[in-house]
C-alpha cells in the first residue's frame, strides 16, 4: 500500500515542481515586460543615462557627452528629448552651476540653429553632427570669453576644438546606440558598428560614476568590470576584449590615473571570453586571474585587496544577472550561438511559410483538376448516348409529330413501338439508306402518315446530332487532359513543398571523422561539409587551401571517400583557386551505376541540309537519362520545325519533374490545338534509370526499337497514333530491364521502312543488327544507315535518323584508396 502511495505521489510532486517553474518563468517574463515598459517606453532610462552623461568629464573639465546625447535623442525620439534634457541638467548640477548653465545654453543654441536652418536641410540625420560641432565650439568659446574676458589663449581655443571634435564623433556614435534604449520594437540583430557604439555609450555613461564609492570601493571600477564580464560571457573573447579596451580608454581619458585599468579590463575580457564555456564561473575566473596579475605586477597604487573586492562585487553582479537578460542580449550580437539560433528560426519560419504557400497552390491545382471531372463525365457512356438520343428525338418530333392528328395515338398509346421504330429509322439513315426501304421502311409507312417528312427531318437532324456528340466528346477529352495536367502540376508542387521543408541533416560527427581520416593520410583539408550521405545520393563539399589544380580531388580524395563510404564517389564540380595561394572548392557526389554511350547517324531526304527528323539526349537528373527521336510529317523545314518543337517542349516539361505520360499528353494537346493544319509528328522516347538500368519506352506513332543483347535481338513496339491528331489518346508504356553491354537501337521510319524490295522489315532489321560485328554505338549507327542506303542504290528517299545507345557499367577512373581508420559507411556514424 505504501509503495502504491509513493508511486502515485512522486508524479504529483514532479508535476508541482514543473508547474512552479512554469509559473516562476511566466512571472519573471511579466516583470521584465513591465520594467521594459516603464524604462524604455516611458523614457526613464533616458533620464538615467542623461544624468550620468551630464556629469561625465574628460581631461578633468571637458563635457563632450551632453550635447551629442541630447541631439541623438532629439533626432530618434523627439517626444522624449525633454526627459533626456532634464537628466542632463540634473547631472550637470552635481558638478557646478557653470556646467548646468553651459549645458542648458548649448542645447537652446542647438535647437535655435536647427529650427532656423531646417528649411535648407535635405537630410537632417546627416546634418546633426555638424550642428553639434558648430554649437559646441560656439558655446565653448563664448563661455571662455565671458569667464576670462580679454585673456583667451590658444590653449582655450585648442581645447574648444577638441571638445567640438569629440562631440561630432560622439553624435555619430550615439545616433546608432540611443535607439537601443529608446525603441522597444526594433530589429532582432545588431551590426558590429552598433555593438561598438553601444559599448562606447555604456562606457561613457560609467564615466559619470567617477568619484563615487561605497565602503571605499570605486563604483566605476565595479561597473566597468561587470560590463566586461557580461559581454565576455555573452559574446566571447573578441567582444569582451573590445569592451575592455574601449572602456579602459574612455576611463583613462576621464582620469589619467585610471590608465592601468585598460590593460586589466582588456585582459579580463579576453580571458573571460576564452573561458566562457565554463559558464559564468569561467568568465569570473578570467577576471580574477587578470586582477591578480595586474594587481601584483602593475604600477597601481591601489591595494590588491581592494581591487579583489571590487572584482568580487562585479562577479556577484554577474551571477545575479538573470539568464533571460543575457540570452536576450546574446540574440542581438552577431557570432553568438543564440544569434545564430535566432537567425535559423527566422530562416525556418520563412521556409515553412514558403512551403505552406506552395502546398496551398498544390491544393488549388488539385481542386481544379477534380473540378474538371464532373459527375456528368463520370456517368456511363450508355446513359450519355440515351440522353443525347432523347434530345435528338425531341427535335424530330417537334418538327413532325407536334402538328400531326395521330400524335396522341402514336406517343400516348403506342409509345414503346414508336420509340423503337424511330431508333431503327435513325440507324438506317445513319447507314446511308435514304429513303428507308425494307422491313423498317414498310413499318414506318404503315405506322406513320408523314413517313417521308420524318425521314427528311431525321436525315437533317442526324448531322447536328453527330456533330454535337463529336463536340461533346472533344470537350470531355479536353477536360480530362486539363485535369491530368493540373494534377501533374499539383504533384510537382507538392514534391517541391516537401523538398523545401526537408532540413539539412546534422552530419557534424561524420564531417569530423572524414576530415580526421583525410588529414591522417596527409591531405591538407580546411573544411568539410556533408549535405547528404544517402546511398546513391552523396553530396559533400570540401575546401582545400593552396589549391593548385593538380587533380588531388579526383586522384586522391574521391578514391578515399569511395573506400570510406562504400560506393563510388566522383568530383562533380571543381572551383579552382583564383590565385596560387587561394582556396579550391570541390563538390563530391555519388557516381552513376551505369552510363550511356550514344552514337547517331542521320540524313535528310535527297541529301539535303534540313531533315524533318530531330533527336535529343536529355539529362533529366542525376539518375535519369532520356533518348528521343521525333519525326515531323513530310520533309523539309516545316517538318523539322514540328519535330524539333515536339522535343523542345517535351524536354522542358520533363525537366520540371512532371511524369512522362502526363508530359507527352501535354505536348500532344499543345500540338493539336496550335494549328488547324494537318501537321503531325511521331515520338520515340526511352527513359533509362542510371542506377538500376530499368527503362521505359513511350512510342507515339513511331517505329519499333531493338535491343541487342549478345546474339539475341528483342523488338520493342507499341501501337499509338502520331501526336497532334487527337486531343486525347492513351499512351502505352513498355518497360524493359536493360543490362550492361546492351545496345538500344532507335530509328525513324525512314530507316526502318527504308530498305527496298523487303517484305518483312522486322526480320530484315533484326538480321542486319545481329550481323553487325561491332558494339561501338557510333559504328553500328553508321553501318545500319549505310546498309539501308545501299538497298536504295544510294538514293535517300526519306529523312533518316538512327540512334544507338550502349549501356555500360560506370567504372571509376581511379581505384579506391584504402583508409585504415574507416572502412565502411557504417563506421562513419
Amino acid at each position: 500500500m505504501e509503495k502504491i502511495e509513493q508511486s502515485v505521489m512522486e508524479p504529483v510532486g514532479k508535476v508541482d515542481i514543473e508547474h512552479t517553474k512554469t509559473e516562476f518563468s511566466m512571472g519573471m517574463k511579466v516583470i521584465m515586460q513591465k520594467l521594459e515598459w516603464f524604462f524604455v517606453q516611458k523614457g526613464f532610462v533616458l533620464f538615467g543615462l542623461g544624468f550620468l552623461l551630464g556629469r561625465a568629464l574628460i581631461l578633468s573639465h571637458l563635457t563632450p557627452f551632453a550635447m551629442p546625447f541630447f541631439a541623438a535623442v532629439y533626432m530618434v525620439r523627439r517626444d522624449r528629448a525633454p526627459v533626456a534634457l532634464m537628466g542632463l541638467l540634473a547631472g550637470s548640477l552635481t558638478l557646478s552651476l557653470t556646467n548646468i548653465t553651459y549645458t542648458f545654453a548649448s542645447t537652446i543654441l542647438f535647437l535655435i540653429i536647427f529650427r532656423v536652418t531646417r528649411k535648407f536641410q535635405k537630410n537632417e540625420l546627416k546634418a546633426v553632427p555638424y550642428f553639434v560641432f558648430f554649437t559646441t565650439i560656439t558655446a565653448n568659446l563664448t563661455f571662455d570669453y565671458i569667464t576670462n574676458g580679454q585673456m583667451m589663449t590658444v590653449y582655450d581655443g585648442a581645447m574648444a576644438g577638441v571638445e567640438a571634435t569629440l562631440s561630432f564623433i560622439l553624435t555619430l556614435i550615439f545616433i546608432q546606440s540611443v535607439p537601443l534604449f529608446s525603441i522597444s520594437k526594433r530589429k532582432k540583430s545588431m551590426r558590429t558598428e552598433e555593438v561598438v557604439s553601444l559599448i562606447i555609450l555604456l562606457a561613457s555613461v560609467m564615466t559619470g560614476t567617477i568619484g563615487w564609492s561605497v565602503y571605499n570601493l570605486s563604483i566605476e571600477h565595479i561597473l566597468s568590470r561587470y560590463l566586461v564580464l557580461l559581454f565576455s560571457f555573452v559574446a566571447g573573447a573578441t567582444v569582451g576584449s573590445t569592451v575592455g579596451v574601449v572602456t579602459g580608454l574612455i576611463f583613462s581619458l576621464a582620469n589619467v590615473a585610471s590608465f592601468y585599468q585598460m590593460s586589466m579590463l582588456a585582459f579580463s575580457g579576453l580571458l573571460g571570453g576564452l573561458l566562457k564555456e565554463g559558464k559564468k564561473a569561467g568568465a569570473a575566473i578570467g577576471l580574477l586571474i587578470a586582477t591578480l596579475l595586474v594587481g601584483m605586477y602593475g604600477e597601481s597604487d591601489t591595494s590588491l585587496t581592494k581591487t579583489l573586492y571590487e572584482s568580487g562585487i562585479a562577479i556577484l553582479l554577474l551571477f545575479l544577472t538573470p539568464a533571460a537578460l543575457t540570452m536576450k542580449l546574446a540574440k542581438y550580437i552577431p557570432g553568438t550561438a543564440e544569434y545564430n539560433q535566432e537567425q535559423q528560426q527566422y530562416i525556418r519560419k520563412v521556409r515553412d511559410v514558403t512551403a505552406s504557400r506552395v502546398e496551398q497552390f498544390s491544393s488549388v491545382f488539385q481542386a481544379l483538376s477534380n473540378s474538371f471531372v464532373s459527375l456528368e463525365e463520370q456517368m456511363e457512356n450508355d446513359d450519355v448516348d440515351e440522353r443525347e438520343f432523347d434530345q435528338f428525338l425531341s427535335n424530330v418530333t417537334e418538327k413532325t409529330c407536334q402538328t400531326c392528328f395521330k400524335k396522341e395515338q402514336c406517343w400516348a398509346r403506342n409509345f414503346n413501338q414508336t420509340y423503337d421504330l424511330m431508333k431503327d429509322v435513325m440507324f438506317e439513315v445513319d447507314q446511308g439508306h435514304v429513303p428507308v426501304n425494307g422491313k423498317v421502311g414498310r413499318e414506318l409507312e404503315k405506322h406513320c402518315v408523314r413517313s417521308k417528312k420524318v425521314q427528311d427531318v431525321i436525315s437533317q437532324e442526324l448531322t447536328y446530332y453527330q456533330a454535337n456528340l463529336k463536340l461533346k466528346k472533344q470537350v470531355q477529352e479536353s477536360r480530362k487532359l486539363v485535369a491530368d495536367q493540373l494534377l501533374g502540376v499539383s504533384e510537382v508542387m507538392g514534391d517541391f513543398a516537401r523538398e523545401i521543408q526537408r532540413e539539412r541533416e546534422n552530419h557534424q560527427q561524420q564531417e569530423e571523422q572524414i576530415l580526421e581520416s583525410l588529414q591522417d593520410f596527409g591531405m591538407e583539408i580546411e573544411n568539410v561539409e556533408i549535405y547528404s550521405l544517402d546511398k546513391g545520393n552523396v553530396d559533400i563539399e570540401m575546401v582545400l587551401p593552396n589549391g593548385n589544380g593538380h587533380g588531388e580531388g579526383e586522384k586522391l580524395i574521391a578514391p578515399m571517400l569511395s573506400d570510406i563510404l562504400g560506393e563510388n564517389i566522383i568530383v562533380q564540380k571543381e572551383d579552382a583557386a583564383a590565385f596560387p595561394s587561394g582556396h579550391c572548392q570541390l563538390t563530391f557526389g555519388s557516381a552513376k551505376a551505369y552510363v550511356v554511350d550514344t552514337g547517331v547517324a542521320h540524313a535528310a531526304k535527297g541529301g539535303g541540309l534540313i531533315s524533318g527528323d530531330s533527336y535529343s539526349m536529355i539529362e533529366l537528373s542525376a539518375s535519369k537519362y532520356a533518348v528521343a527521336i521525333s519525326d515531323g510529317m513530310g520533309n523539309g523545314e516545316r517538318a523539322h520545325y514540328e519535330s524539333n518543337e515536339t522535343l523542345s517542349l517535351l524536354q522542358k516539361i520533363l525537366q520540371s519533374g512532371i511524369e512522362e505520360k502526363v508530359a507527352i499528353k501535354a505536348v500532344n494537346s499543345i500540338l493539336s490545338l496550335r494549328t488547324n493544319d494537318e501537321i503531325f509528328s511521331t515520338l520515340d522516347l526511352a527513359m533509362i534509370d542510371l542506377q538500376d538500368a530499368s527503362s521505359k519506352f513511350l512510342k507515339i506513332g513511331s517505329t519499333p526499337s531493338f535491343i541487342k543483347r549478345g546474339d539475341k535481338v528483342v523488338k520493342v513496339e507499341a501501337g499509338n497514333l502520331p501526336m497532334g491528331i487527337f486531343y486525347e489518346f492513351d499512351v502505352d508504356v513498355v518497360s524493359e530491364q536493360l543490362k550492361a553491354g546492351d545496345l538500344l537501337i532507335m530509328m525513324s521510319d525512314g530507316v526502318f521502312e527504308g530498305p527496298k524490295h523487303v517484305e518483312n522489315y522486322d526480320m530484315w532489321m533484326k538480321r542486319k543488327i545481329k550481323e553487325v560485328g561491332t558494339d561501338d554505338p557510333q559504328a553500328m549507327a553508321d553501318i545500319i544507315m549505310e546498309e539501308v542506303i545501299r538497298t536504295r542504290s544510294g538514293e535517300i528517299e526519306d529523312d533518316m535518323t538512327i540512334v544507338v545507345s550502349k549501356i555500360k557499367h560506370n567504372t571509376p577512373k581511379w581505384s579506391s584508396i584504402p583508409v585504415q581508420k574507416f572502412k565502411r559507411k557504417e563506421q562513419v556514424s
